[in-house]
C-alpha cells in the first residue's frame, strides 16, 4: 500500500456555484489531490472525460496512470477494482450507464460485497463504483433503468444517491474514504440543472443520515436522487391546492438507511408518501413502506402512499409519463387522506 500523500490544492476553503457534474468532478480532484492510492477508470473517462463529463480534466492533471480508459468489459472493470481495493488502491471505477451493469454483477455481489464477510475481516474491498442511473434525458429503455434495490438486496454493499451538487460532493468523498464498497448511483436527469453552493477543497458528508429538505407537518415525503426536486414542486402544488404542509425527507443513502429521521418523520405527520422512478413492485420504496408498517404503523392516520415507475421497460416516446411528475406526486399526497 502506497502512502498518503497531500498535495497542494486540496485545502482550499470557501464556496463555490456547481453544478452536479461540476461537484462530482471536484470530489474526485479533491481525493486524488489528497490521496496518491485513489485511481479513476472506466469507458471513456480518460482523454474524454466521461460520456457526461464528469471526468473531465483528470487525465490532464494526474496521468493516465491514475484515469484512464478500459476495454468495454464492465466484468472487466469491476473485477479489477476489486484487485486494486484488496492490494490497497481506493479505486474508482466508472459504469457508463447502469443499465450496463448486469455483465458485471456478479464481480460486485459475489466478490466485492462479500470480501469481508468470507475473509472473517481479514480483508476489505474499498472500492467506489459510480454510474448514473434514471431517465430523464430520453435514452429509451437500455440508458434509462433504476435499479437500485438489485444492490440493497445485496448485504456488504453500501448505496449512496446523492440529490445536490454540495451533498454528491461530501458523499462521493466520504465513499472513497469508507473501507468498503460503495454503489455511487448519480441521477443524470439533474447533472447539470442541480446548481448549489459547494463547500471547496475537503466536504464530507456522512454516510447514513438523511436530510430533511423540507420541513412539514401533514404528510411526509420520502425521496432520493432526481425525485427531490420533483417531490419540492408536489409539496408547492399541495399547499397551493390543499393547505397541506409536506414534509420532505431526502434520503441520501438508502444503505445504510437513516431509520430514526424516517420515523421521526412519520410519527410527526401520520402521513407518508414513497416517491421513486423505478418499477414500483419490487421497488426499494416497498422496503420503506414495510419498515413503517412494521415500526410506526399506531402513528398513522391514512395510507403509505408509493408512486413509482411502472412495471414495464423504461419507454422512450412515453418518458414523461412513466417518471412520477409533480402532479402525480400531489395526487398521491391526497390519496394519504382518504382513510
Amino acid at each position: 500500500m502506497t502512502a498518503i500523500k497531500k498535495k497542494s490544492g486540496a485545502s482550499e476553503t470557501g464556496t463555490k456555484v456547481m453544478t452536479m457534474l461540476e461537484a462530482i468532478n471536484d470530489a474526485m480532484r479533491t481525493e486524488m489531490q489528497n490521496d496518491d492510492r485513489v485511481v479513476v477508470f472506466g469507458e471513456d473517462v480518460g482523454k474524454k472525460g466521461g460520456v457526461f463529463g464528469t471526468t473531465a480534466g483528470l487525465f490532464e492533471e494526474f496521468g493516465e496512470a491514475r484515469c484512464f480508459d478500459t476495454p468495454l468489459s464492465e466484468c472487466g472493470i469491476l473485477g479489477a477494482g476489486v484487485g486494486m481495493a484488496l492490494y490497497g488502491m481506493r479505486p474508482i471505477a466508472e459504469i457508463q450507464f447502469l443499465d450496463f451493469i448486469y455483465p458485471g454483477f456478479d464481480q460486485i455481489v459475489s466478490e466485492a460485497a462479500k470480501m469481508r464477510y468470507r475473509s472473517g475481516g481479514e480483508y476489505t474491498c474499498p472500492m467506489v463504483i459510480r454510474s448514473p442511473y434514471g431517465g430523464g434525458i430520453r435514452g429509451g429503455h437500455y440508458h434509462s433503468q433504476s435499479s437500485e434495490a438489485y444492490f440493497c438486496h445485496t448485504p456488504g454493499l453500501k448505496v449512496v444517491i446523492p440529490s445536490t451538487p454540495a451533498d454528491a460532493k461530501g458523499l462521493l468523498i466520504a465513499s472513497i474514504r469508507d473501507e468498503d464498497p460503495v454503489m455511487f448511483l448519480e441521477p443524470k436527469a439533474i447533472y447539470r440543472h442541480a446548481k448549489d453552493e459547494v463547500p471547496l477543497g475537503e466536504h464530507v458528508v456522512e454516510l447514513g443520515k438523511a436530510r430533511i429538505a423540507r420541513e412539514g407537518t401533514d404528510v411526509t415525503i420520502l425521496c432520493y436522487g432526481a425525485m427531490v426536486p420533483v417531490c419540492q414542486k408536489a409539496a408547492d402544488l399541495a399547499m397551493e391546492e390543499h393547505g397541506r404542509s409536506c414534509e420532505i425527507v431526502d434520503l441520501r443513502t438508502l444503505v445504510p438507511l437513516d431509520e430514526q429521521t424516517i420515523l421521526e418523520s412519520v410519527k410527526k405527520t401520520g402521513r407518508v408518501v414513497v416517491v421513486y422512478e423505478a418499477p414500483k413492485t419490487g421497488g426499494f420504496g416497498g422496503e420503506l413502506s414495510a419498515i413503517i408498517a412494521e415500526k410506526a404503523i399506531e402513528y398513522l392516520e391514512g395510507p403509505i402512499v408509493r408512486v413509482a415507475g411502472f412495471d414495464t421497460p423504461f419507454p422512450y416516446a412515453l418518458e414523461h409519463l412513466y417518471m412520477p411528475d409533480p402532479k402525480r406526486v400531489a395526487a398521491g399526497i391526497e390519496k394519504t387522506f382518504v382513510w
